[in-house]
């Protein structure tokens, strides 16, 4: 909520009009230094935004660190709110002054100049300029005193907050339970010959959200004795952000030792790598919905591939399947069925256990299982973090736990989660946050929750 707060200050301070209309009236207490200063801290403090947001959960300094923080931003829009408001009021005045200019009497436009020179309307309007130019110095200061104490808590840069894991096409299919429709349907798509898409360059996207099991699915079909007799040349690419088409290029290729980071060159040798060759391309975690950069890569792909060829893209986004035109073959990932969940925890809690321990703890098991919500990566993660709890009261004391306040469930599930959450823009943001007003398991209208975020954006527009 800061981040999205704080990035709609900043445009409405790069847009700010620092001159009055009337000539005679200049900036009061040298306000465009004091804003041009609180614009330069508050961009530092957005560097670290991300890792304060995080770190807010567990740490109450750094709540009321940010709470202060957002307190100053809101007063601070209040005032540019003025400030734009007195301007708005000035031009209308002087259109006003200058229409009756061509209409009324010379006498008249004396009269009028005096009024407006020591008239109490005149005195107003100084005293209102003097009261935002002070509220903005004053919030200045404010601001310096948050600036300086966010070296206390030695946060992280915005880019270091979370780091995206590395993927590959290798996979233990001991541990994989469900998915047999989708790998079935994947498969066909893969081997089938029938495409009329081009010279038969199939694009297939997995699209789901995180820990939802689409590299997995991909690592499945990946490994299939069909795909691999099927295809001449299998090729796995962690894409990941930023897209950098040079350095995809030069995976695809095995070239990725190249010095050369001429684009023109890497996808040349690209192309010749697999020219007339049937190949299968995976492209794990794809997150850009710029054209421009996919459409490099793939009219080089196109035009050298054979028919047949394939490229399997896995994306958390809708509008990257939109983007590289292939809604018509979209593998839609939902959520897995309550026993495979229990599968997949079993298998990691009591795969070296006695055999028989797991019935044990089979009604524990189904009730912990439930907090999973059909997502393989929890119940893989609540499976590795029992392993190690051997007696009843232990699984009990989880079970009653704030069991998504565990470390490693915080490691393992809520940081892939989070890439999501930083994906979006700030007013989705701050519509994805707004749900945090309703209380544990309450129950809401989906169109009364479209109206609310509907009301929170315009608002969020209005303040720009």
């Amino acid at each position: 909520m800061a981040d999205a707060l704080v990035s709609t200050l900043l445009e409405k301070l790069a847009t700010m009009a620092y001159e009055y209309v009337e000539d005679e009236v200049k900036l009061v207490l040298n306000v465009k230094k004091e804003v041009e200063e609180f614009a330069g801290n508050l961009k530092a403090i957005q560097a670290v935004l991300e890792d304060a947001e995080q770190r807010q959960m567990k740490e109450a300094n750094v709540h009321h660190w940010l709470d202060n923080l957002k307190e100053i931003s809101y007063q601070m829009v209040d005032v540019l709110d003025e400030w734009n408001t007195d301007i708005l009021r000035q031009q209308i005045e002087k259109q006003e002054r200058e229409g009756a200019t061509h209409l009324a009497p010379q006498k008249k436009v004396c009269f009028s100049i005096f009024a407006r020179c020591f008239g109490l309307g005149r005195v107003g309007k100084v005293i209102s300029r003097h009261e935002i130019a002070h509220k903005i110095k004053d919030l200045n200061g404010e601001l310096a005193e948050i600036y300086k104490q966010r070296q206390m808590y030695n946060f992280q840069l915005t880019e270091k907050a979370i780091q995206k894991q590395q993927t590959s096409s290798f996979v233990d299919i001991s541990e994989i339970f469900g998915r047999e429709k989708e790998k079935d349907s994947l498969i066909r798509k893969l081997v089938s010959d029938t495409s009329k898409e081009g010279r038969g360059l199939l694009i297939i996207p997995i699209v789901g959200m995180g820990g939802m099991g689409k590299t997995t699915l991909a690592q499945l079909a990946y490994n299939d004795a069909k795909v691999k007799a099927h295809f001449q040349k299998r090729i796995w690419v962690c894409v990941s952000e930023p897209f950098d088409e040079i350095k995809i290029a030069k995976a695809i290729s095995g070239d990725a030792s190249s010095s050369s980071n001429e684009l023109d060159h890497v996808l040349e040798y690209m192309s010749r790598s697999i020219e007339g060759v049937k190949f299968l391309l995976v492209l794990d975690d794809v997150w850009t919905e710029d054209g421009k950069k996919w459409n490099q890569l793939k009219f080089s792909l196109m035009q050298n591939g054979a028919k047949g060829s394939r490229i399997l893209v896995t994306t958390r986004k809708q509008n990257v399947a939109n983007m590289m035109k292939a809604t018509s073959h979209v593998i839609n990932l939902v959520e897995l069925s309550e026993e495979n969940c229990l599968s997949i925890f079993n298998h990691m809690v009591f795969s070296y256990r006695e055999v028989g321990e797991s019935e044990v703890f089979e009604d524990i098991s189904r009730e912990i299982v439930k907090k999973c919500k059909g997502l393989p990566l929890v119940a893989k993660t609540l499976g590795s973090m029992m392993r190690n709890k051997s007696t009843r009261s232990e699984w009990v004391e989880v079970l009653n736990s704030k069991i998504w306040d565990w470390e490693e469930v915080e490691q393992e599930v809520f940081q892939p989660l989070f890439l999501s959450y930083y994906d979006l823009d700030r007013r989705n943001k701050c519509c994805l946050l707004y749900c945090a007003i309703f209380p544990k398991d309450y129950e809401f209208n989906r169109d009364e929750l479209i109206n609310l975020w509907m009301i929170l954006r315009n608002t969020l527009t209005l303040v720009q």
